[in-house]
């Protein structure tokens, strides 16, 4: 039986009175590199919420996020022998990259990265509005709404700063296909963003 990430939430110390010191990133994956499970449960407790925010952008839906959480933590755990620490921030890069393949192979499975036609929209579609007016939460929200192929795109794009060949080669598709694909994401999200505003009233 595969061994579940969730057990290490269940993990019991075995003396309860001792108090844990958080660990450094460091301090952290080499504890993980030795398979130390107060360090696994303080790396999955310290960064699930943030993997899951990513995981969550790119399948849409939060139990394949879920899934592909499950499973990133997994590879992250068998392959911290290849992990270098490289300062602060590194683990954490590392981690995201993994999620990020993670959901991109799960996307591939679903054969939902080809261009995917949407309504016509407006071409009067303002590209800035006050997004500070618009809570996070909610601009994660639309993120999440867009097609599959927008919105892998977009993330690739934005949140992995990757250029229109880099996600070509990434997605097996054409530099033409990506800023295509992002061009109508971005459209899109500035058609709901405004859409809320008005809804809102901002």
């Amino acid at each position: 039986m595969r061994c579940s990430i969730f057990v290490l939430l269940s993990f019991t110390y075995k003396n309860k009175k001792h108090v844990l010191q958080k660990l450094s990133e460091k301090e952290l994956a080499e504890g993980c590199r030795k398979g130390d499970n107060v360090a696994r449960k303080q790396l999955y407790e310290q960064y699930a919420d943030l993997l899951m925010a990513v995981c969550m952008r790119y399948s849409g839906d939060r139990d394949t996020a879920q899934d592909i959480l499950h499973d990133g933590f997994l590879k992250a755990f068998r392959s911290f022998g290849q992990f270098q620490y490289m300062g602060e921030g590194s683990l954490r890069a590392w981690l995201t990259r993994i999620m990020v393949n993670g959901a991109l192979e799960a996307l591939r499975k679903r054969n939902v990265l080809n261009e995917q036609p949407i309504e016509e929209l407006p071409d009067d579609i303002e590209d800035e509005e006050d997004l500070e007016l618009i809570p996070q939460a909610v601009l994660m929200q639309f993120i999440q709404e867009l097609p599959d192929g927008y919105r892998t795109v977009f993330n690739l794009y934005v949140f992995e700063e990757k250029s229109h060949k880099e996600i070509a080669e990434i997605l097996g598709i054409t530099e033409h296909t990506s800023s295509s694909q992002f061009f109508r994401a971005k459209k899109l999200l500035m058609k709901k963003i405004s859409e809320y505003l008005k809804r809102e009233d901002l």
